[in-house]
């Protein structure tokens, strides 16, 4: 079955290149990004974990943990991961699970047979605090993602989690922000004293909650 927005992330106990680990207890209390990348080895999945490894202590700013897979063994992963810091600078700083029958892959639904009929897509899960799937990202082989933006999407989860509102096209960090239409102009008074720019009743902009 696939997975949706909203839904309890399936755990799973796994070997990854850096151990053991069962995903619910090793996510805790935080966020986490589950990613899979088709194989070891290969020249664009090479350049995306050099870059996440570059980047991994702005996600660990916002407690945010990093957790990659592929179909190839844990000790493939520990082979590539010293190409990966030869070419890009930054070897992998966070686990890979070793995944060669498939069964995380498959309770993820990344394995696309009419992409690729034996190697998963680049999948993307944001997964929240609460183990549920807060955003999903399906990307081909060929093409490469764009772990900024992923960074940002977790930035605009974060913040809209804890406040009543949304973030609009192009958001980023400090940028004002949307009242959700759910909340009434009255409550919103409370929520917002400083005020807030009607452009229309239900586009009421407004600068970023701290």
């Amino acid at each position: 079955m696939a997975i949706r927005l909203g839904d309890t992330a399936p755990d799973f106990t796994a070997e990854t290149s850096e151990g053991t680990i069962n995903f619910h207890e090793w996510i805790g209390d935080g966020w986490c990004v589950l990613f899979s990348h088709p194989k070891d080895f290969t020249p664009v999945c090479t350049t995306e974990l050099g870059y996440i490894a570059k980047i991994k202590p702005e996600f660990e700013k916002r407690g945010v943990k990093i957790l990659g897979l592929s179909v190839d063994s844990a000790d493939s992963h520990r082979e590539w991961s010293k190409d990966i810091e030869e070419t890009q600078g930054h070897a992998p700083n966070y686990p890979l699970i070793a995944d060669p029958d498939r069964k995380v892959a498959d309770l993820y639904d990344m394995i696309h047979p009419n992409a690729l009929d034996t190697l998963t897509v680049r999948s993307v899960f944001v997964i929240g605090p609460d183990k549920k799937v807060k955003l999903m990202l399906t990307y081909p082989a060929s093409t490469g993602r764009n772990f900024d933006e992923i960074l940002r999407a977790v930035d605009s989860l974060q913040l809209t989690a804890k406040h009543q509102v949304a973030t609009p096209v192009n958001w980023q960090e400090g940028d004002d922000v949307i009242i959700v239409p759910a909340l009434s102009d009255e409550d919103a008074k409370a929520k917002f004293p400083d005020g807030w720019d009607a452009k229309k009743p239900y586009l009421r902009i407004v600068k970023q909650p701290s």
